[in-house]
């Protein structure tokens, strides 16, 4: 929509000529603003945009803002719908619907993500601020209900809603009247008086009416103003008034037929096929008039109307759009309809070429398909297909595409090609193959030359983007490698995208991006994490160049979650912090997946064992909103919310959160790897439920003789943990080998797909599966290969999560040789709180100078590279120093160390250990 056209929608209705002032209603509106909405509810002609026109003066003096929003069908879309609701908000607050806007791009976003960040926009603003939305009978969409109500219930104090309707909203008004948070305005406090009647048949129409005349005319129309006003523009300049008044039954509603019909027969010609001819049209300008009726003069046509108050509403203060009454417009095209209904595919396509000339390609498009032109809408959809596509616009693309002849769809292959990644984009497969087998059809008759000499055109085939066509090959090898992906065909996935790769241009960095990362989830499936990852990390560069920063997000997260599976933690949060550079915007806001970000730096700090850290990137991201995050957020926020409450010891809370998380899960290209059902078999396993994780073993049909594959190698991980707890608990000792079996050929198997992150888990299992076998050597053994991959990434809740079992372990590797500071921070991190020395009992390896040191700018706010200069050392010694202090004080992080050395009293110490002054 070109901005010229948007204002239109924006603008509120001046107030009409000769209004007649109604103190009564404009009073009872304004001490609405009190309450959250104002309902102006009654049927069409009643007045209700004229009364809110003359409210609005009254609502500005009163030191409030107002923004207006004209609705029309073409806004019962949920996309198209709050964009202008933002729009005209921006009118009056500049400031908010930034983030909003971007999120109404995803194609899985959530109403409420999209609203959260629009709502703490409008409830900091320093004043009240009124919004008005005008036609909200246009309103069809049951999503667009659900989410004005969501603004409802959510709306800050010195923001005012209100809505002006011909039928009630499929809103909560029981609910708002009953909390008082209603004021409501209808058909019976709109109509008018005697009184009223009178001040507009005599005192702006000048008909010079008998009290008895205008007594006459209200009964009969029950103060219907439309009727009085249509009624009061038949008697203009007819001599028997009287006779009029007298035949006139404006009790029946279809009055309104006859008196247009009057209004319209007593025109000149001239005027009445002007009328009729632009009823198509929902705004009005001169140019577009003079298009549509194929004559000159429409601006000057359209102030005449307006001089003669002949139901034109003007839409700006330049005298440039108009529309007309929405009672007068219908009564006009259904007589156009009824009396020239061969002229409506020409007018209809004189609209719609207008409005392609001028850049208005949705307009075009409805035009077209009312005209039923639909080889002309086809073109103009093939050719709107990228900006749809940008724009996530998908259900309105569908909604045209759907109006469509099929066979007509069939002959275009780029259409057919769309019409399919349009499905994809949803997550659904259902009808995408027979439309990829449309497209591919005429690339194979072009191929073989069935239709003529090979690499001609079919006569038959029809393509209206020359561009779109050129790519054709390459966009559907990719959609081909989705929808395999999507089926769960791994082979298929990856022959498509490798074709997609040699079909699309090297210079295409969104296709290339799109090809490899297609590639890459395919190897990721099958456990090869070191193709994967380098697929991937190609893709997140050429995604980015591309300017697709939002899919850039995206790809960091899948790309940190391979990271992670490779062990390279260091790796995995580089990644998530570059992703929140990604996500960081001109104005210092959040692109989509911000939150994610936050959420996986939360996981690797407390896999480090720091659990305030980790808490502390969770909360970051609750404070961003569900607005901010990618649609696997609130299930990957809770099982991180899990972990943390797992270390924390507290189970139950645990296992609320992952239902909550198992209840979220939504399916989505990447593999599901790491599935909420095993995480909770694991909390069970560890507090002795094993019976309930015996059952989840059941469901899923696992056993120890099945062949392993990377998909359900964590839920074969947590079996082999599940067949050592049930072993143990029968001590039985083949039980006990069952489990080591397992684990061997996971490690195995980990091992040759370079996926250390798996092997450090596997490795810690089956450690404790060898102690508990009475192996003690081997299990020492397997321990220390453990402890020599995860010391390098940090990893410590890898090996605190195991309890006590896995204490016992780690003080046989520390026997009988110094054990290294890592090995004594893991020893700490697996103790309970009430296994914790006291605080005041003096530490067994008492810290050196240089560690005092750097334990007293811990204190302060200093980050390490800031201590590393004042220390004049690397910021690798501070780290050295740092860790070799967590262990030492048995904690796990800077807060908790800087709290530990205060009980202790080396705070305060100088450097020669004595007290400090």
């Amino acid at each position: 929509m070109t901005t010229s056209l948007l204002d239109t929608k924006l603008y509120a209705p001046r107030r009409p000529k000769g209004l007649v002032a109604r103190p009564h209603l404009t009073d009872r509106v304004q001490r609405g603003i009190q309450s959250k909405l104002t309902l102006v509810s009654a049927p069409a002609g009643f007045g209700k945009s004229t009364l809110l026109s003359e409210w609005l003066g009254g609502a500005q003096e009163g030191g409030s803002v107002t923004a207006w929003l004209s609705l029309d069908s073409g806004d019962s879309q949920p996309v198209a719908f709050w964009m202008h609701v933002i729009a005209a908000l921006q009118t009056v607050a500049p400031t908010v619907g930034a983030k909003s806007l971007t999120l109404l791009e995803a194609p899985d976003r959530s109403i409420e993500a999209v609203l959260a960040p629009l709502l703490n926009e409008l409830n900091a603003l320093p004043h009240d601020l009124v919004l008005v939305l005008d036609d909200y009978h246009a309103i069809e969409s049951p999503e667009i209900q659900v989410g004005v109500a969501y603004l409802l219930e959510h709306l800050p104090a010195q923001v005012h809603l209100v809505i002006a309707t011909r039928a009630d909203p499929a809103l909560p008004l029981a609910r708002l009247r009953a909390r008082g948070d209603l004021v409501e305005v209808r058909a019976v406090d709109l109509r008018f008086t005697p009184d009223e009647a009178g001040a507009f048949l005599n005192g702006v129409m000048t008909l010079g009416l008998t009290a008895e005349d205008v007594a006459v005319l209200e009964g009969r129309t029950e103060g219907w103003i439309a009727a009085i006003q249509l009624a009061g523009l038949s008697m203009q300049g007819r001599d028997d008034v009287a006779g009029f008044i007298a035949r006139f039954a404006g009790d029946d509603r279809y009055i309104v037929d006859y008196l247009v019909e009057e209004v319209l027969q007593r025109q000149p010609e001239q005027v009445r096929t002007f009328l009729l001819e632009t009823s198509i049209l929902s705004r009005l300008s001169g140019s577009l008039c003079d298009a549509v009726t194929g004559q000159g003069g429409g601006r000057a046509m359209l102030e005449a109307l307006e001089r003669q108050n002949l139901l034109l509403v003007p839409l700006d203060d330049r005298r440039e759009w108009y529309r007309y009454h929405h009672l007068f417009a219908d009564v006009l095209e259904a007589h156009l309809r009824d009396e020239r209904p061969d002229d409506l595919p020409a007018l209809h396509q004189r609209a719609a070429d207008w409005f392609d000339r001028t850049g208005e390609r949705g307009e075009a498009i409805k035009h077209a398909i009312a005209g039923k032109n639909f080889e002309r809408a086809a073109d103009l959809i093939e050719l709107a297909m990228p900006a749809s596509g940008r724009g996530r616009q998908e259900a309105t693309l569908r909604s045209w595409l759907d109006a469509l002849p099929d066979e007509l769809i069939r002959a275009r292959p780029v259409l057919s090609n769309g019409y399919a990644g349009s499905i994809l984009v949803r997550g659904q497969t259902d009808g995408v193959e027979a439309r990829l087998q449309d497209a591919e059809h005429w690339l194979e008759v072009m191929a073989t030359g069935a239709a003529g000499e090979a690499g001609e055109r079919p006569a038959a085939m029809v393509v209206a983007d020359e561009d779109a066509f050129r790519k054709l090959p390459g966009a559907l090898a990719i959609h081909r490698a989705g929808l395999a992906r999507l089926r769960g065909d791994v082979a298929g996935t990856i022959a498509h995208a490798r074709r997609a790769l040699d079909l699309v241009a090297a210079d295409d960095d969104l296709g290339q991006g799109a090809a490899s990362a297609l590639l890459g989830l395919a190897y990721w499936t099958n456990g090869d994490l070191e193709a994967a990852s380098s697929l991937y990390a190609g893709a997140l560069g050429r995604i980015e160049k591309a300017g697709f920063r939002s899919d850039a997000i995206g790809v960091s997260l899948a790309l940190a979650d391979m990271r992670i599976a490779q062990g390279r933690l260091h790796d995995a949060m580089r990644t998530y912090e570059r992703g929140l550079e990604i996500a960081a915007d001109q104005e210092g806001g959040r692109l989509r997946g911000a939150a994610d970000m936050h959420v996986g730096i939360s996981e690797i700090l407390r896999q480090r064992d720091d659990l305030e850290g980790a808490a502390r990137h969770l909360q970051q991201a609750t404070d961003l909103g569900e607005a901010n995050g990618l649609p696997q957020n609130p299930y990957r926020s809770r099982v991180a919310a899990a972990g943390i409450r797992q270390a924390e010891g507290d189970p139950e809370a645990a296992l609320q959160l992952l239902a909550e998380a198992d209840r979220l899960y939504a399916t989505d290209y990447s593999p599901e790897v790491r599935p909420v059902g095993a995480m909770r078999a694991r909390v069970w396993i560890s507090n002795g439920r094993l019976s309930e994780a015996r059952s989840w073993a059941l469901e899923r049909g696992l056993s120890a003789d099945d062949e392993l594959d990377y998909v359900r190698e964590f839920e074969h991980l947590v079996l082999a943990t599940l067949i050592l707890a049930e072993g143990a608990r029968d001590r039985s000792n083949d039980r006990i080998g069952e489990a080591i079996g397992l684990v061997e050929r996971l490690r195995v198997a980990a091992e040759d797909g370079g996926r250390t992150g798996s092997v450090i888990e596997i490795l810690v299992v089956e450690a404790l599966a060898r102690r508990a076998r009475g192996d003690v050597p081997g299990a020492v053994g397997s321990l220390e290969r453990a402890v020599a991959l995860a010391e390098p990434e940090g990893y410590v809740r890898v090996f605190a999560d195991e309890g006590p079992n896995m204490a016992a372990l780690l003080r046989l590797a520390a026997q009988g040789r110094n054990a290294s500071a890592y090995l004594r921070r893991l020893l700490a991190a697996t103790l309970t709180p009430a296994e914790r020395p006291p605080a005041d009992q003096a530490l067994i390896e008492p810290l050196s100078e240089r560690e005092l040191d750097v334990l007293r700018l811990l204190e302060s706010d200093l980050a390490g590279p800031d201590i590393a200069r004042e220390l004049t050392v690397s910021l690798a010694t501070v780290r050295t120093h740092t860790s070799n202090i967590y262990a030492k004080l048995g904690v796990n992080n800077r807060r908790a160390a800087v709290r530990r050395a205060a009980e202790l009293g080396l705070l305060s110490r100088t450097k020669d250990g004595r007290p400090g002054a």
